[in-house]
């Protein structure tokens, strides 16, 4: 079994956390901290979870727990922290809390997603995106976890990229839940304003531009962040994103649709459907699915995710998987309700 830590169990990516891992036949929880909730039970804070775990969050950090014997018997496999924290914590954490080299770490955070600010001490974090970087993730001891938005955009625009066909400006309109806010409240997260309502913020200027534009120069783009025209919206639903792009492009319909299906045939999570899709699709669940389309000189892109599981934590699982040699989707096959 891989014996599993939790930082920051009590938010919405830490709720998501273990709701999968309760349930993954190669996991054992150890303990999950949470500062503000500790000794109360997990379904106390998780109602759902009532009936699956007893555990209860614990405002200590007892890392030997993440080596102890299984009481449900079998090998020890290894060990991983989750870090289920806000931007700028995790950091901190690792700084203050010396950290066994054999504790493998998966960050949420966007604290070390950029290359730049990928070592901390003695460790180095890789990018974990399966659709890029799998077979780094395979080997590495640290993960960055991406950023909801950046998997979404990324995963319409990787097959693209590879092959060296964006050329021209990217227009990206994407819409998320109010869940990809997190859990604290804040004025345009109440449900009074946020029922009903549609916004834009942080246009052109989103902090998830640097890790798009970073990512898809990597896979083979000359373009980076500066061709990027991202518009974020706030939608009125709890959780998903829907991206919609587009771009000028010499490409064909049946062109654009091989170099996807061919880009993505071997990653069990990300699919490309040659009809129009939606985000019922994929809430719950931690599938990703593009379509494309060819209007004149414009290539047409919709990528849609469900932020708290491909966005965030089941993608974190995914990452998991690789890392201690899983089959990629253990734990993660989770359906999406079709109504």
């Amino acid at each position: 079994m891989i014996k599993a830590g939790i930082i920051g169990g009590a938010g919405y990516t830490g709720g998501e956390m273990l709701r999968i891992l309760v349930n993954h036949p190669n996991v054992e929880i150890a303990f999950v901290n949470s500062t503000s909730n500790s000794g109360n039970l997990i379904s106390d804070v998780h109602t759902d979870l009532i009936g699956d775990t007893d555990l209860r969050f614990t405002d200590s950090v007892d890392f030997d727990k993440l080596f102890e014997c299984s009481p449900t018997g079998g090998d020890l496999e290894g060990a991983v922290l989750f870090l289920c924290v806000g931007h700028g914590d995790a950091k901190k954490f690792l700084a203050a809390n010396p950290i066994n080299d054999n504790i493998k770490i998966i960050d949420l955070s966007q604290d070390f997603r950029l290359a730049q600010n990928a070592k901390l001490l003695n460790r180095t974090f890789v990018y974990g995106l399966p659709e890029l970087n799998r077979d780094k993730i395979k080997s590495a001891g640290n993960i960055a976890n991406p950023g909801c938005f950046a998997t979404c955009i990324q995963l319409g625009l990787l097959p693209l990229a590879a092959k060296g066909l964006i050329q021209n400006d990217v227009h990206i309109n994407a819409t998320t839940g109010s869940t990809g806010a997190g859990q604290s409240l804040a004025t345009t997260s109440h449900f009074s304003w946020r029922n009903n309502n549609l916004s834009i913020y942080k246009a052109f200027e989103h902090q998830h531009l640097n890790e798009i534009g970073e990512s898809l120069r990597q896979a083979g783009s000359l373009l980076g962040a500066a061709g990027l025209n991202f518009i974020p919206q706030r939608g009125d639903f709890t959780r998903g994103i829907l991206a919609a792009m587009y771009l000028e492009s010499d490409l064909t319909l049946e062109e654009a649709q091989t170099i996807y299906e061919d880009y993505y045939s071997d990653h069990p999570f990300t699919h490309v459907s040659r009809r129009n899709i939606d985000l019922k699709q994929v809430v719950n669940t931690n599938k990703a699915l593009v379509h494309v389309e060819k209007h004149g000189n414009k290539l047409f892109i919709i990528s849609i995710i469900d932020n708290l599981l491909k966005g965030a934590s089941g993608q974190a699982v995914q990452n998991m998987n690789l890392m201690f040699g899983l089959k990629e989707d253990a734990g993660l096959k989770l359906k999406a309700a079709n109504f």
